[in-house]
């Protein structure tokens, strides 16, 4: 996108994801990084966990939640010295809205969720839909049937955070248009090398080996590398966003399994809306990715799902047909004149309109 490049962009991070950041963008005279300390000490946490992703159990993941509040007075007193013309913050810092009112700018939310999970979730929090075996969402333009139930600490904990996500001036999702319906990842990279062990059955690499049969990467692996390959049948995920627009982009069929959050919303988007996966049956809907579970999927079920996407069968050719027809949309959305690239563009002109008509008052 060249002729917005010329958009002056920072981001307000912390110094272990600042070193994230570093390798994965390329940083130049408009997009740059400005870091403020991570108040590891106040709230009791490890020097280096600074994310949910590097939280290793429930009790680290609440005291990162704690500690989004205390990066208020660094972060606002940056953005007060250097006034932008328009502010954008995750959906977990709910304090930018009295921020950006204050300095009279616009505020956009940027939500990790797909457009329908945010729908779905609130559907199910507006029904109370909590404590169903199944249920159908309402509202929906697809009957979505859903054999799980969310929980209700979920809406309890993120209600607030949407409930200022839908105040801000606009929503930025990781997605496209013609994948996204709403109504009329990866290992922990600070794991040690005896935590990454724990993932593995006993025995299991040893198999791999001698037979020859897969690769075992340790850490983080290149996922969009790997999903672009021509030998990649298809994809097991557990339904993150992220991974999951990582795939529909590469054309690869999904096997889902989620586990918590709002994944258990995008296995029902890939599988009953769009046709571009198979799910493996899990049930148990849990609050964090973290901890035992106590329905866990058979092996049958993921044979069945697998065979289903990997044979020859007219059902299998639909799937893989659908899929790779999703990822010739994704590219064509990037693209000058696509979706995508049509959506931001006029972003850009609605935030630099707003902008001089501020300076013309």
């Amino acid at each position: 996108m060249r002729h917005i490049r010329c958009q002056n962009v920072t981001i307000i991070t912390t110094p272990s994801n600042a070193q994230i950041l570093g390798k994965s963008i390329p940083l130049n005279q408009h997009l740059r990084i400005h870091t403020v300390p991570f108040p590891s000490q106040e709230v009791g946490l490890p020097d280096g966990v600074e994310s949910l992703s590097a939280a290793t159990d429930f009790n680290n993941m609440v005291k990162i939640f704690q500690a989004t509040t205390l990066l208020r007075p660094p972060i606002q007193h940056f953005v007060e010295q250097h006034p932008p013309d328009c502010i954008v913050t995750d959906f977990l810092f709910p304090w930018v809205d009295e921020l950006a009112n204050k300095l009279q700018i616009p505020r956009l939310s940027f939500n990790g969720f797909s457009l329908f999970a945010i729908c779905a979730m609130e559907s199910v929090k507006a029904h109370s839909l909590y404590g169903y075996a199944s249920f159908v969402i309402p509202g929906l333009p697809h009957s979505i049937v859903m054999n799980a139930t969310p929980p209700k600490q979920m809406s309890e904990i993120l209600g607030e955070r949407l409930e200022m996500v839908f105040k801000s001036q606009g929503i930025l999702v990781n997605n496209f248009v013609e994948l996204d319906v709403v109504p009329e990842k990866k290992g922990k990279e600070n794991e040690s090398q005896e935590e990454k062990e724990k993932w593995l059955p006993k025995g299991f690499e040893e198999r791999v080996i001698a037979k020859k049969k897969g690769l075992i990467i340790k850490g983080w692996a290149p996922q969009v590398m790997i999903l672009s390959h021509t030998v990649v049948g298809a994809f097991m995920t557990h339904c993150g966003w992220n991974s999951t627009v990582e795939a529909v982009s590469a054309g690869v069929p999904m096997i889902t399994w989620p586990m918590h959050g709002e994944q258990f919303y995008n296995e029902k988007l890939i599988t009953q809306v769009r046709g571009i996966g198979g799910e493996v049956g899990a049930v148990e809907w849990c609050l964090v990715g973290i901890g035992e579970k106590e329905k866990l999927v058979g092996r049958d079920g993921i044979e069945k799902v697998v065979k289903r996407l990997m044979d020859n069968s007219y059902v299998a050719e639909i799937i893989r047909r659908h899929a790779r027809e999703f990822g010739d949309k994704a590219k064509c959305a990037a693209q000058e004149g696509g979706s995508s690239h049509r959506n931001l563009t006029v972003l850009i002109n609605d935030l630099k309109s707003l902008r001089d008509n501020k300076l013309l008052v």
